[in-house]
C-alpha cells in the first residue's frame, strides 16, 4: 500500500466542510432526490491562459491527493453545518450522513510537473454524484495557487539562464501556509532552495538564507557586524547583506574579512551598476571566488534585463514577484461536470462552453521530441502521443506511488525543455496547437439540438 501523501493543511483532519455552502446544498438536495449515488464524471481545467503566460505548469498534486484521501467531517462541524438556516427544513439524516462519508472515487491527472494548456482536462473525477460535487471546491483550491505559482517560477528560472534562483517570499506571502505551498511549487518549477525553514524540513528543500539590515545595524560598525557573522558562522557559510548604509563601501569592508566569505547580497539600488562595481572591488581585493547574490522585488522581467546587460550576478532571490505572482495573479481554473449515470453532460454558456463526456489527452511530439501539439479523446479512444491522464486515486485509495519532489522537479525540467521554440521566451504569446476528436465533436454537435 503506497504512503499516503503529507498534508500541509494546518489541521489536515477537519477539511469535510471547507468548501462553498452550495456544495453542501447540493450534496444534501442529490441525497433528497435519490441521486447521491449516481456514477458522475467531472472534469477540471483552464479556461484561459492569464495574460503573458504561453504555458502553465501544473503543481499541487500531491497536497490535494493527500487530503482528499483524508477528507471527512467530524461531529462538531455535522452539527454546525444543521444549524444553518437554509437547512431548517431539511430533513436531520440528509445532514447526519455527511458523517460517514468519505471520497470512495476515482481521481486521473496528468502528472505533477507536466506543462499544461487551456482547455483541456488536467484531472478527472469518477465518483458517487455527492462525493464528487463535495470535492470541487477544495480541488481548485488546492490546485489553484501551486499551480500559479509553478508557472511564474518556471518563468523567472528561464530568465536567470542556469543562474540559481532561490524562494525569499515566505514572508510576503498571502499567509504562512501560502508560503509553504509557495516554496514547493516553486521549488518543482526549478527554483533551487529556499529561505523557508520549515519547508526545507518538511519538502527536503535546500535552505538558503543570509542576514537581514537590523544584523548590521545592531553593531557600532558594519565591519564589526561583519566581523562577527563570519566568526560565529564560518567565512565559508557566510553571506553579507552590503547594503545597509553605502553599498560599494560595504563590498569593501566585506572582502577585507579573512578568511575570504561566501559571497555577498545586494538588496537595493541599480543593481546592473552595483554589481559591476562590486565585482571588480572583489576581484581588486583577490576575492574572485566570492559571488555576488542579488534581490529586492526581482521578477523574470528584471532578471532578464540584469543578464542582457552582463551584469555579473550569480544568483537571484524573489520573494513577492514570485509568491503573489502580480503580474497575473489569477486562473480561471474551473471543475465541470462531463457525464453522469454514462450519458454526455455539456455546459452552452457564452465563452464557457464544455465538451461532453470522460476524456483523454494525447500529447504528441515532434522528430526533435519538442511539443507538436495536444489531442483530447473520449476517455477509451486511443490516438498518436503520449496519455497525460494516469490514474492516481481507484477506488478511495492511492493507486500507485506518487513521486518524490525531486523527481516532480526533474519531471518538470523535462517538460520544460520539451517546449517548442516559440513557447520559451518570457514574451512567448500563446499559440498551441489543440484538437478534440471527432467522437467528442459529434456528441457535443448531438447535444446540442436535444
Amino acid at each position: 500500500m503506497p504512503e499516503p501523501p503529507i498534508s500541509l493543511w494546518p489541521d489536515p483532519d477537519a477539511l469535510g466542510p471547507v468548501t462553498d455552502l452550495y456544495q453542501l446544498t447540493m450534496m444534501a438536495g442529490y441525497a433528497a432526490a435519490g441521486l447521491a449515488e449516481t456514477p458522475a464524471t467531472f472534469e477540471l481545467f483552464v479556461r484561459h491562459l492569464p495574460p503573458g503566460r504561453a504555458f502553465l505548469v501544473f503543481a499541487g498534486l500531491e497536497q490535494a491527493v493527500g487530503d482528499l484521501l483524508r477528507l471527512a467531517f467530524s461531529e462538531e462541524q455535522v452539527e454546525a453545518i444543521h444549524a444553518l438556516p437554509i437547512f431548517a427544513r431539511v430533513d436531520p439524516a440528509l445532514i447526519g450522513q455527511f458523517r460517514t462519508l468519505r471520497f470512495t472515487g476515482d481521481l486521473w491527472s496528468v502528472p505533477e510537473g507536466t506543462i499544461v494548456f487551456p482547455n483541456e482536462p488536467i484531472v478527472r473525477v469518477e465518483a458517487p454524484l455527492i462525493q464528487a460535487q463535495w470535492v470541487e471546491t477544495y480541488l481548485i483550491a488546492a490546485l489553484n495557487y501551486p499551480t500559479l505559482v509553478a508557472s511564474k517560477a518556471a518563468r523567472i528560472v528561464a530568465a536567470a539562464e542556469g543562474r540559481p534562483v532561490y524562494d525569499f517570499g515566505l514572508r510576503r506571502g498571502h499567509t504562512p501556509y501560502a508560503g509553504m505551498l509557495a516554496a514547493r511549487a516553486g521549488y518543482l518549477a526549478g527554483l533551487a532552495g529556499t529561505s523557508n525553514v520549515e519547508a526545507a524540513r518538511r519538502l527536503g528543500i535546500p535552505a538558503v538564507g543570509t542576514m537581514a539590515h537590523a544584523w548590521v545595524q545592531a553593531y557600532p560598525t558594519e565591519m564589526a557586524a561583519f566581523a562577527t557573522f563570519a566568526d560565529i558562522f564560518g567565512a565559508g557559510q557566510t553571506t553579507l547583506l552590503v547594503d545597509t548604509y553605502d553599498t560599494l563601501e560595504g563590498v569593501r569592508h566585506a572582502a577585507a574579512i579573512e578568511p575570504p566569505i561566501r559571497s555577498i547580497r545586494i538588496d537595493s539600488g541599480d543593481l546592473a551598476r552595483l554589481s559591476t562595481q562590486a565585482r571588480a572591488i572583489l576581484d581588486e581585493h583577490g576575492r574572485r571566488d566570492v559571488s555576488i547574490f542579488a534581490s529586492g522585488d526581482l521578477d523574470e522581467y528584471r532578471i532578464a534585463e540584469l543578464v542582457a546587460t552582463g551584469a555579473p550576478i550569480d544568483a537571484f532571490g524573489v520573494g513577492t514577484e514570485l509568491v503573489t505572482s502580480r503580474d497575473a495573479p489569477a486562473l480561471s481554473m474551473v471543475y465541470k461536470m462531463v457525464a453522469l449515470a454514462g450519458s454526455g453532460r455539456i455546459k452552452l454558456s457564452p465563452g464557457k462552453k464544455t465538451y461532453p463526456l470522460a476524456k483523454q489527452v494525447y500529447r504528441r511530439l515532434d522528430a526533435r521530441g519538442r511539443f507538436a501539439g495536444d489531442h483530447v479523446t473520449q476517455a477509451d479512444e486511443t490516438s498518436e502521443g503520449e496519455r497525460l491522464l494516469v490514474p492516481v486515486i481507484q477506488g478511495g485509495r492511492l493507486a500507485v506511488p506518487l513521486p518524490r519532489l525531486d523527481e516532480i522537479q526533474a519531471h518538470c525540467a523535462r517538460q520544460l525543455a520539451a517546449l517548442p521554440d516559440h513557447l520559451r521566451g518570457i514574451a512567448a504569446q500563446p499559440s498551441y496547437p489543440m484538437s478534440y476528436s471527432d467522437v467528442l465533436e459529434r456528441e457535443a454537435e448531438r447535444m446540442k439540438v436535444k
